[in-house]
């Protein structure tokens, strides 16, 4: 269960919320709509909205709050851009812009997650965060989590080849942190 643990929460995928367009008013309102199609989220995945303080936020809401466009029942609000979230149940996410006007203009997104990677997900473009962030694995490939290189808005990396090396690790990772959780229970 550890093991599991940890390994779930090292795979996780950071995604830039709009790509280059970033979290704004779209001229198109099925625009981030648009954007989850080809992609498949996981939980421990990390949205990244990008946008300017002061000029929107992201709200997560309920299903109703995100259909009719309304701020009431919150359940949580980021106000400071750029806002990380991370996606950490299964299930629907719901979030709109709060700013009114700014939502039923399309400013909204719903994103469906998944428990666990099951090797359908799109690669994502790295977030402009300077921080370390794992990188999303490719469909047949696992490698061990490596520092994201902040890249231009909306440009999107290439993903890993294949090879035996990363192979080697994606059967190893699982009975590496078996041991170790059972040397921690002797």
């Amino acid at each position: 269960v550890l093991a599991a643990n940890v390994l779930q929460s090292t795979n996780g995928a950071t995604y830039t919320v709009g790509d280059s367009t970033g979290w704004r008013v779209p001229t198109n309102n099925d625009f981030y709509d648009d954007w989850t199609n080809n992609k498949v989220f996981v939980v421990g995945d990390v949205l990244v909205f990008n946008f300017t303080t002061g000029q929107h936020d992201v709200a997560e809401v309920t299903e109703t709050a995100y259909d009719a466009c309304t701020t009431a029942n919150t359940i949580s609000t980021v106000n400071t851009g750029p806002a990380r979230i991370t996606l950490n149940r299964t299930g629907d996410f719901y979030f709109i812009c709060a700013v009114p006007g700014h939502c039923s203009g399309g400013q909204k997104l719903n994103v469906e997650v998944r428990n666990g990677n099951n090797g359908t997900a799109a690669v994502p473009a790295p977030g402009p965060s300077p921080t370390t962030t794992p990188v999303a694995n490719s469909p047949t490939t696992s490698t061990p989590p490596t520092a994201a290189t902040p890249t231009s808005p909306g440009t999107l990396s290439p993903p890993p080849g294949t090879n035996s090396a990363s192979s080697l690790v994606s059967t190893l990772s699982p009975v590496f942190f078996m041991a170790i959780a059972l040397v921690l229970m002797c």
